[in-house]
């Protein structure tokens, strides 16, 4: 694959001995209109790469947090146009931040790799994470997703066997992202920093594509304590807590960027 936004960001870090710090939000909640002004306020806030959930009937590797926010984001009518429609609107302003789909399989197999892969980077999209799809049967959709310059975001866990972690790291497009725990996103009592250092190490030892960390992540201590050993972390669950509810596109957007910068800053001392 040609260099991609989400190389250029790392290669910046990199070069300037900085950690990434990756947001992640539902599309569509806590409104249609938020999504957009909080992408940016989350940039502004000192987001490297914005993760953007993708609402799902039944996403099974969410804590209650993000089934809530996926089951709203749904019943108000965010679906596959949405997300691509907010994607390319976030792009009017914004060609630099890598823009991250997660999600699950289901829609890519409806719509077809091929097909799903050529609409998605139009939009604006750099990689996508699918939760539920093993890197043993990824042959199809990397093949169609390589050939449009869409990476595929792999999943590493605590439970991945030392063959399966070689498939990932060398397989790894974009970064890899270690689960810090095995259950489910939100699950902060479970996080356990210098286990999942340990691990960290040792991924980012058997593979050039950068190594983050997400699940259990929610302030600027558990944010440095994971960024020791990986390349950056993804803080999702505790974010998209801290919005809910709010009354307005700009209270949303208000509300994330108070969230996040201090998690920068804690990145970044």
């Amino acid at each position: 694959m040609a260099v991609t936004r989400i190389d250029e960001c790392f290669a910046r870090l990199r070069a300037s001995g900085r950690k990434a710090l990756i947001p992640f939000i539902t599309a569509g909640d806590p409104s249609l209109e938020a999504t957009v002004p909080v992408m940016h306020a989350l940039v502004d806030a000192g987001a490297d790469v914005i993760e953007l959930g993708v609402p799902f009937s039944d996403p099974m590797a969410d804590g209650p947090t993000i089934q809530r926010s996926s089951e709203l984001a749904l019943a108000r009518g965010a679906g596959r146009q949405y997300v691509m429609d907010t994607v390319a609107q976030f792009r009017q302003t914004d060609a630099v931040t890598p823009v991250v789909l997660m999600g699950y399989l289901n829609p890519v197999e409806i719509r077809g790799a091929s097909r799903y892969a050529e609409e998605m980077v139009a939009a604006g999209v750099d990689g996508v994470l699918l939760v539920d799809l093993p890197p043993e049967e990824a042959d199809e959709i990397r093949a169609a997703f390589d050939a449009v310059g869409l990476a595929l975001v792999l999943l590493a866990s605590p439970t991945s066997s030392p063959g399966r972690m070689d498939t990932l790291c060398a397989a790894a497009q974009g970064y890899l992202y270690y689960v810090s725990f095995a259950g489910v996103t939100g699950a902060s009592e479970r996080l356990d920093s210098a286990a999942a250092g340990e691990r960290l190490r040792l991924l980012r030892s058997r593979t050039k594509t950068p190594v983050v960390a997400g699940f259990g992540i929610k302030d600027a201590a558990s944010a440095a304590a994971m960024a020791v050993d990986a390349d950056g972390v993804v803080v999702g669950s505790a974010l998209v807590a801290t919005m809910a509810g709010a009354g307005s596109a700009e209270e949303a957007a208000r509300r994330a960027a108070e969230f996040l910068i201090p998690l920068r800053q804690a990145l970044d001392a």
